[in-house]
Order: structure tokens, then sequence, then C-alpha cells
């Protein structure tokens, strides 16, 4: 199948150096990287993938990929760009607002689609290759995220930054906080909430440093305030056989199940929670990543996605 294939970074959206206690003017990137998995694994599997990067690329594309400098038409499907009278899926990674959410959208978790009525959903997927598989770990719990997103510049608070902080002073336990924001006065609250509760404020990391903060940490905590796509920090932390502690909100209860860890109402089930991390084995952690969040699978996912809109389309013609 000839794919094309649209997002809006500069290829590859990692290089996997984090820049510290910084701000960084993209301080998530979590869609950009799921399409770059995408063009990749499609390739892998034998398709032919026109990737066109709006912002250009900085390396050269994987096996199967071929970068573009505009929209191709000489395909079968377009993802992530619309062209009239042809197949075409987009990818939703998180709630829009919208009076009726087109037919050809879809969603990054079963949670999402059925906000807007849907049964497409492809789950996001990542390269095991990328992170430490650990059955040892340290004497910390770690909280990961974004501290900014568009939708509200207190994306901190709605990912449950506080809720993890106030946690670790009632409990007492070592808590890691990792991320960063791109407007300093955010990311100076952060680094002072982080004091005031006495959690180890590590900054943005990336690839090998981020890949050992996550394997060494007993628990992944992760108690988000906020409907959500599907976070990409749950999916890491189990290929890295850490076990989540999330709350109940998106699909939190949908990818967070009893063999990998806890879905949380109340600062009393967190606490439970914290107290029985090590009823939960790293292996069964990284084989539920190995099997329900591999890139490979997400392309193959895909691929169905693709042959069920040009159905739709009549053909494509």
């Amino acid at each position: 199948m000839r794919i094309f294939l649209q997002s809006e970074h500069c290829y590859p959206i990692e290089d996997g150096q984090g820049v510290g206690i910084a701000t960084r003017h993209e301080p998530s990137g979590a869609p950009q990287r799921i399409h770059d998995l995408i063009a990749r694994g499609l390739g892998e599997l034998g398709h032919e993938v026109f990737y066109f990067t709006e912002k250009g690329a900085q390396a050269p594309a994987p096996r199967g990929v071929t970068l573009c400098r505009g929209l191709r038409t000489d395909v079968d499907v377009f993802h992530n760009v619309e062209v009239s009278g042809r197949p075409g899926i987009r990818t939703q990674h998180r709630v829009r607002e919208v009076e009726q959410a087109p037919d050809h959208w879809v969603y990054v978790s079963q949670s999402l689609a059925r906000q807007y009525g849907s049964n497409r959903f492809v789950r996001n997927g990542l390269d095991p290759a990328d992170y430490i598989y650990s059955e040892t770990k340290g004497d910390y719990l770690l909280f990961l995220s974004g501290m900014q997103g568009s939708f509200h510049h207190l994306k901190y608070r709605f990912k449950g930054l506080d809720v993890a902080l106030a946690l670790a002073s009632w409990l007492g336990f070592k808590l890691l906080v990792a991320g960063t924001a791109r407007d300093p006065e955010i990311l100076d609250t952060v680094i002072q909430m982080c004091r005031e509760a006495g959690a180890v404020f590590l900054g943005d990391v990336r690839g090998k440093t981020k890949a050992e903060v996550l394997a060494g940490a007993r628990g992944l905590l992760f108690p988000t305030q906020i409907h959500e796509g599907l976070p990409l920090v749950i999916i890491e932390a189990l290929f890295s056989g850490t076990p989540v502690i999330a709350s109940h909100h998106g699909p939190c209860p949908e990818v967070v199940t009893p063999d990998v860890g806890f879905v949380c109402h109340n600062r009393e089930e967190y606490a439970a929670a914290i107290a029985s991390l090590g009823t939960i084995h790293p292996r069964d952690c990284r084989a539920k990543a190995l099997r329900d969040f591999h890139y490979l699978g997400m392309a193959a996912a895909y691929v169905k996605e693709y042959h069920a809109e040009i159905a739709r389309c009549g053909g494509g013609s």
C-alpha cells in the first residue's frame, strides 16, 4: 500500500537529548513521536510511505519511508491530511471541541473514541528498544510529564503534579519529578512546588537518561485530572517493567489493568496502591507493553483502518 502521512514537526521529533532544568519549545512532542513511529512501522511492514514533515528533516528517513517536501497524490490513502474525494484518516490524540466529529477520525484510545460516539481507535505504540527493562528498582516513585499544553497554561496541575507532591509529603516517600515547560514562569513554579514538597526535580530528561530513570522507579505516579488520549509515559513505564499508579480519568482504567498497576479515586486508594507496588511483577508490565503497545502492532492496526477507509469511500477512486 502507498500511504501519504503528514505531521507538523521537523523529522525526527526526538534526538534523545534532554535540556535539564531549562525550558523547551516543545515540552512533550508526543503526537509527533507517534507519527514518526507510524511512518517507520509502516515501512518495516513493507508499505511505501511518503512522509511530509512540515518543518523539514534533520535525519535520513527509515527504511520504506520517503521524506517529502509537499503533498503527493499518487497514493492509496492519506493520513493526517484531507484530499477531496480521496480516502484518508486523521489521528486524534486529545479531546477536541467539535459539534460533530468526522467519521474518518481515528482515536488513540477506546475511551477517547467513545467520547465522540466512535469505535475507531488505534492505541499508541512505542519501540521497546528505547527503554531499559529492569526488575531491580530504586527507592523512589516517578512523576513524568510535560508541564505546559496549548489548551491551558497550568497543565502541570491538570496532569496531577500537585496530587503527586501532596502524596509524597503525606506518606514520606521519595518522589522524582521530570518534565519541563515552554514558559520560564511555569518552570519556576514547578521548581518551587517540588522544593516545598521535598521532591527532587530533574527537569527535562530524554533518551538514555529517561530510560534509566523509568527503569529504576518503584512505580510511575500518574494522577492526571483530565481525560487524555493515551499518555505515552504509561507505556514507557510498562516497557521498563515499572508498575503504574494512575487516576480513574480518561484511558487510565482502559490501559492500567490490575496485573500492571492500580487505578485510584482518592488519596486513601493512592496510599494503598503505593503500599502494594511489590505485588506487581516487572515482567508482567513488560509483557503487556510488548503485547499491546508495540509500534509495529500500532502500524498494522492503522493498515486495517486504511483498508476500512478505502472501502468506506468506495475504493478511493
